[in-house]
């Protein structure tokens, strides 16, 4: 069996990224993990490869490596209180 399994510490020093996007991504299901007792999180050395997949921008990419959820995307730019009400016209 070649399967390594990694802490979130140890995979993140692995991969040369922060241990809270490791776990911020696993937390919301955008990156394949497993769960151990009472919810710890463990990578194997697959889950990494394949976090390593989705990650990945290829030149001509225009999509960014991880689409925004639908529901956090702002569908227009918002702006500060005070300047929306500056900005909106006079009747």
């Amino acid at each position: 069996m070649d399967l390594e399994f990694f802490e979130p510490a140890e995979a993140a020093a692995l991969m040369k990224c922060t241990e809270a996007w490791l776990r911020d991504g696993a937390a919301s299901g955008r990156f394949p993990h497993a769960c151990w007792g009472k919810g710890k999180i463990i990578f194997t050395s697959e889950h990494i490869m394949e976090i390593a997949r989705l990650s990945e921008i290829l030149p001509g990419d225009t999509a960014l490596a991880v689409p925004a959820s639908p529901k956090t995307a702002p569908k227009e730019r918002l702006i500060g209180t005070r300047a929306r009400v500056r900005l909106a016209p006079v009747t």
